[in-house]
């Protein structure tokens, strides 16, 4: 399909803009940039079937509200939101405000282009439910206590935080934590948190 490789880029820094354009074109995307989010949404609803990347951290409108407008004018377009690296409750806002996935900075080129061909591949609602299942499945393989680690580092909680507050000292956190990771199939906590964020959705319905 001719639209089906469309990737809108939301984003107020021009050299972000010029950045993602370059490496996107090379990749063999069709890029539409906007510098802010009120241009975007002007158009949202009338956008060819693809996928959105979305800076958070805009001025007038961030990139939640952002979020909450698309699910209103466009909810069938996938949205990959980029996240301050290390951010955690960042990222998991961002999932349960409905974007399909998140990118930390500083973000790697192949990780991006493997993250939006996924949300081309699947879409928003489909690529949602499916995704929502299946890390419901590897979550609910992690043993008791890779569980509440997990779920500590969710909340934002350092190794010794989660140490101290399970009463175990930081290398067995160290231990559970490398577990659980090789459990879900990740290799970098922001993939962890997009796991843990998923299932979590799943109990809600």
């Amino acid at each position: 399909m001719a639209d089906a490789r469309f990737v809108y880029v939301v984003d107020d820094d021009p050299a972000i803009r010029r950045s993602l354009e370059r490496l996107l074109d090379a990749a063999g995307f069709r890029v539409t940039s906007f510098a802010t989010p009120a241009a975007f949404l002007g158009v949202a609803d009338d956008l060819a079937m693809g996928c959105v990347m979305l800076d958070l951290r805009m001025p007038k409108m961030d990139g939640f509200e952002v979020l909450a407008r698309l699910l209103q004018l466009n909810p069938d377009l996938p949205v990959i939101v980029i996240t301050a690296q290390g951010d955690v409750q960042t990222a998991v806002r961002t999932m349960k405000a409905g974007a399909v996935d998140f990118i930390e900075k500083p973000y790697g080129d192949d990780a991006l282009i493997a993250a939006i061909e996924a949300a081309l591949n699947t879409g928003a609602t489909k690529g949602r439910a499916d995704d929502v299942v299946a890390a419901s499945l590897l979550v609910d393989s992690l043993s008791p206590r890779e569980r509440e680690v997990l779920e500590a580092l969710v909340a934002g909680q350092p190794n010794k935080i989660i140490a101290f507050s399970l009463g175990i000292s930081v290398r067995t956190v160290e231990v559970h934590r490398s577990r659980m990771m090789d459990r879900l199939g990740v290799r970098q906590l922001g993939q962890a948190v997009r796991l843990s964020v998923l299932a979590s959705l799943a109990k809600a319905v």
